[in-house]
């Protein structure tokens, strides 16, 4: 049964569509991209967040401009005893915040990386109310321009789609940013699915539904088809390790079944059990993750 606040939203947007299918679809655009509020839901994130805090202070803050606004990235060095250091741009889902990748920073630096990270607009320590995909691979943009190449992108749920739609170029003012590797992690495989849904919730109509998903085009210069992170994978041929729970809720395992269909380039890795959220800080996952970023190191050890 949908909520009071869905049914007032439903009739709100059908009085608009009444008038202008085109406003309405605006509107609905702007209720998709608004981005939940950053304090603790409940006493289990706010524990959380405490449990992180060692983690993350020891990371350098960095302030990345892009056209738009701005992000907050810190900087997590390699061990100094590290040999053929890597550097990883990691990067977390919607709703979440870096904190919540505090486990995987720290296996990953273990590891022998250096770790960056970001905190999409509208999440963690970053301004805003909104996030959209091209705000996000213009965010990657600005982490490639600050720091240089990285060798690995790491990404889970919103954060690997934006990653693999960064590295194809799909954002036409954007240049393609192309890791020597990928791994995502519960991650959509293309974007078509969630507007589709969300114009389903909030019952737009046919006209409103296409206003609403060419908002996309206006902010990109990309059609929503074109964010097809599947695709990108496949066309570019990027060795990719996919890690995805069969029993995820929020983002379907067909996603992952997608990826893995993409090219013989892509590893896929299941990790039952672990949900979509529980994933990021499993420790197999984190030492899953560690042997493919370092497998060529270690072949060459051996």
């Amino acid at each position: 049964m949908a909520s009071f606040a869905i049914k007032v939203i439903r009739n709100a947007l059908k009085g608009v569509d009444a008038f202008s299918p085109e406003a309405a679809g605006r509107l609905a655009f702007r209720l998709f991209t608004l981005t939940p509020g950053r304090k603790p839901k409940n006493a289990k994130e706010k524990a959380a967040l405490a449990a992180a805090a060692p983690v993350i202070t020891r990371g350098q803050p960095v302030t990345l401009s892009y056209a738009g606004g701005w992000v907050l990235a810190r900087r997590f060095a390699a061990p100094r005893e590290a040999a053929n250091t890597k550097r990883i741009l990691l990067v977390h889902g919607w709703g979440s915040r870096s904190d919540y990748l505090a486990a995987m920073i720290d296996g990953l630096v273990k590891g022998g990386a250096e770790v960056v990270t970001l905190d999409w607009p509208g999440h963690g320590g970053s301004p805003g109310r909104t996030l959209t995909m091209p705000a996000a691979v213009r965010a990657i943009d600005a982490a490639w321009r600050h720091f240089g190449n990285f060798d690995v992108c790491v990404g889970h749920s919103f954060g690997g789609g934006s990653l693999a739609c960064a590295a194809g170029g799909i954002v036409c003012d954007v240049h393609s940013h192309m890791p020597k590797k990928l791994v995502l992690i519960g991650a959509p495989s293309e974007m078509t699915w969630l507007f589709k849904g969300f114009g389903r919730i909030l019952r737009l109509s046919p006209k409103a539904q296409v206003a609403f998903e060419g908002v996309v085009e206006r902010l990109s210069g990309r059609r929503l088809q074109d964010f097809d992170a599947a695709h990108v994978i496949q066309a570019r041929a990027v060795p990719t390790l996919v890690i995805h729970a069969e029993d995820d809720k929020e983002v379907s395992a067909d996603h992952a079944r997608r990826y893995a269909a993409a090219g013989p380039n892509v590893e896929m890795h299941w990790a039952n059990g672990f949900g979509h959220r529980r994933i990021v800080s499993a420790a197999p996952v984190i030492a899953r993750i560690n042997a493919f970023i370092h497998a060529e190191d270690q072949k060459a050890a051996a």
